[in-house]
């Protein structure tokens, strides 16, 4: 990371994969030395829903949907030509990608497999902003696209579920050995819970706030304070997962090894293939950014929680979708500076 990107990120942005290992460390620790523990966090459960992570996801999932600017998101369609181009990256090209990869990759690996095809399926609403931001892009632009995805992932995810893993999955006759047999509705309850109930939070906190205190006071005061609590819940969750998988880890690393590999060619795939495609239509270098890194980030914290609610905290799914942040920082803020570099090779006037 350069130097100038790296001091352009908040101090716990800037050392998020550090925190995540940290955490990491942390479960494997807990259920190594104090299975006890984690038996009694895990073990608060009504049905198969375990009530601390339950409120870990929504909380984790609160913030980035309270920022988005909703309001923002007529500005994309003012440019369709690069509006068509992001719903055909986003919601056909990027999902169709990730499916091939994991099914290449982690075929004799099911649990991961499928976790990792939900990643692909969670479009990017939080991150991406962050990302846009560093490398210069077009920032009313990204947050229209931050807005649009928001609301078609709400309405859109749970049938994406339901068409790659338990259709495209048995039709291929992949994961035999795993409950795919996801129905339309286990999914969109499970998306209503973890996306629908931040989002409607969000979207009345939202706007009730900037009418009561103004958008001034929302933006620099408020959502400042309640920022934190995104990474927050997804470091408890992640400790709360590891402490029931720490034997996986100790005993085969290499796991972490064999999710990374298709998602880092998926984040580095979709993230050129947009760049260049954009650029050869005409965009300029803000808008071929904010097209660019909307299409390679993913919605990691989604596809968490829905791996976790359908198939388990213990689960191969579950572990995949955990390594997605893992991968995607480092490898998105990479990707900010091949961006600035390509800014002044193909951008020059």
């Amino acid at each position: 990371m350069s130097e100038n990107v790296a001091g352009k990120l908040s101090f716990l942005d800037r050392f998020l994969t550090l925190w995540i290992f940290i955490a990491i460390g942390v479960g494997i620790a807990l259920g190594y030395f104090a299975p006890a523990v984690a038996n009694f966090i895990t073990g608060l459960q009504v049905g198969t829903t375990s009530i601390p992570i339950a409120v870990g996801l929504i909380l984790m999932m609160y913030p980035p949907l309270a920022r988005v600017k909703y309001e923002e998101m007529g500005k994309v369609f003012k440019n369709k030509k690069l509006l068509f181009i992001s719903l055909l990256q986003n919601w056909v090209i990027g999902p169709i990608v990730m499916f091939v990869l994991a099914v290449i990759f982690l075929h004799n690996y099911p649990e991961y497999m499928i976790g990792v095809i939900l990643v692909g399926l969670a479009r990017c609403i939080a991150m991406v902003i962050v990302w846009n931001e560093l490398a210069g892009g077009d920032r009313e632009f990204a947050v229209g696209l931050v807005a649009f995805n928001a609301i078609t992932q709400v309405l859109f995810y749970a049938v994406y579920i339901y068409f790659f893993i338990t259709l495209m999955l048995n039709w291929l006759g992949l994961a035999k050995t795993v409950n795919i047999d996801i129905s339309m509705a286990d999914s969109a309850k499970t998306v209503f819970i973890y996306l629908g109930i931040p989002f409607l939070s969000g979207l009345i906190s939202r706007y009730s706030l900037i009418a009561w205190k103004g958008e001034k006071w929302f933006n620099e005061v408020f959502m400042p304070k309640i920022s934190p609590i995104t990474l927050i819940a997804l470091l408890f969750t992640i400790v709360v997962m590891f402490s029931t998988q720490g034997n996986k880890i100790i005993e085969s690393p290499v796991d972490v090894l064999i999710v990374g590999i298709p998602m880092t060619l998926y984040f580095a795939f979709m993230w050129f293939a947009t760049f260049f495609i954009v650029r050869k239509l005409g965009g300029n270098y803000p808008q071929t950014c904010a097209v660019s890194f909307t299409a390679g980030s993913n919605d990691f914290e989604l596809a968490i929680a829905v791996a976790i609610a359908i198939w388990g905290i213990g689960s191969g799914q579950a572990f995949a979708t955990v390594i997605g942040p893992l991968i995607e920082v480092p490898v998105l803020i990479i990707l900010v500076n091949v961006a600035l570099k390509f800014k002044n090779k193909y951008f020059t006037v």
